[in-house]
């Protein structure tokens, strides 16, 4: 990684130079999709995704209320507006029944919904097949916030996402499955919704060759505004260094977490992450939940106390619905997705990073049943 970045740095470019290029086709390459452009972040990708399927005013769409506030928020920064569904108890990702009653009562008031945004929670796809039948069914576009499942499988394939969705958004943040320190992505078989993402992604300028001849090699158009989503050389060279070894990451991450359910998955106070049927799941995060109503110790004293011993844990995530924004702007409400809430109330993301190894892991499992043993 080092030695691809000081390569990079010691060339010609460090911002849209050859690097960029090479990551995209590897990208493509990869994921077995047709186009793919590098931005400057995931959420970038998310807000180009949403300009590129054309949302506006008045347009309804619907995602998980489980994730990272960036999947409403570029709803919002593309003009439309946010519907949340709660998760599945199993999985963590959307409800797909929730989903098509939501949609049904859209339906029925005379509202169509635009989009459906599926986030893969923790690195577990969602069946993606049924929510692909239901995007048919009802004519929606389908994205797939892939952030949490680059290098998961789903139906034993790892390009599931450019199959199923009709535009993919990556990240490629540092504690993601690859990184290039901030950076993201965004995948798709469709030629025009890759173009406008291109064209969105440096300001909306268009440099014509035909033009250039004609008016000089200084002139550009600017037809649609856009905005400075762009990511350097340099970033793309370890992006592509990084995208070499995925393959690698995510065994280790499924070791690490193999290691986890094994020392956890006797003990019926625990709730271990499932794993869709025929799929593979990248573990991104290792979502651990425990009914600490049940238990003598609130979940604020027992991250204390994990902390005191020097294990370090987090909460993915607090339901967006439940955010002040969201509150204000859609007269939300706690209850009003109990699953989802639940979830995060019991929620713990336990430690789960390349370098981490089994000592690391016993070390930490012996401490949460040591800590939640205590009365």
């Amino acid at each position: 990684d080092i030695r691809e970045l000081i390569r990079t740095l010691k060339s010609d470019y460090i911002t849209q130079g050859t690097q960029v290029a090479q990551f995209e086709n590897d990208l493509k390459s990869y994921f077995k999709s047709k186009y793919a452009t590098a931005v400057s972040s995931g959420t970038a990708a998310l807000h180009l995704a949403g300009l590129a399927l054309g949302w506006k005013k008045n347009d309804i769409v619907i995602t998980s209320t489980l994730s990272f506030l960036a999947t409403a928020n570029c709803i919002i920064m593309s003009g439309a507006t946010p519907s949340f569904v709660d998760i599945d108890n199993i999985y963590g990702n959307i409800d797909l029944n929730h989903l098509e009653f939501k949609i049904q009562k859209y339906k029925r008031s005379n509202r169509r919904i635009k989009s459906v945004i599926g986030v893969d929670y923790a690195g577990c796809p969602i069946n993606w097949q049924d929510l692909r039948y239901l995007s048919k069914k009802y004519q929606f576009s389908l994205i797939n916030d892939n952030c949490h499942a680059i290098g998961s499988k789903y139906r034993g394939e790892q390009h599931y996402a450019a199959k199923y969705a009709d535009v993919v958004t990556q990240s490629y943040h540092a504690v993601k499955n690859i990184t290039m320190g901030e950076g993201g992505s965004i995948i798709t078989n469709n030629r025009k919704i890759d173009s406008k993402v291109k064209l969105l992604r440096s300001h909306g300028i268009i440099r014509d060759k035909k033009v250039l001849n004609k008016k000089g090699p200084w002139f550009y158009d600017m037809k649609n505004i856009g905005f400075n989503y762009r990511v350097t050389d340099f970033q793309c060279s370890l992006g592509i260094s990084q995208l070499k070894k995925l393959n690698l990451f995510i065994k280790k991450r499924q070791s690490l977490a193999k290691i986890y359910y094994e020392q956890l998955k006797d003990d019926d106070r625990f709730n271990l992450p499932n794993i869709l049927p025929n799929s593979e799941h990248s573990f991104h995060l290792f979502p651990l939940r425990i009914n600490f109503k049940k238990l003598s110790i609130s979940k604020i004293k027992f991250f204390k106390e994990m902390e005191n011993r020097k294990i370090k844990l987090q909460v993915h995530y607090r339901p967006i619905h439940l955010q002040p924004f969201y509150k204000n702007l859609l007269k939300t409400k706690k209850g009003d997705f109990p699953v989802a809430e639940k979830f995060y109330n019991e929620e713990i993301s336990l430690p789960l990073y390349f370098k981490l190894n089994k000592k690391d892991i016993l070390y930490i499992c012996k401490n949460i049943i040591d800590i939640i043993n205590k009365k």
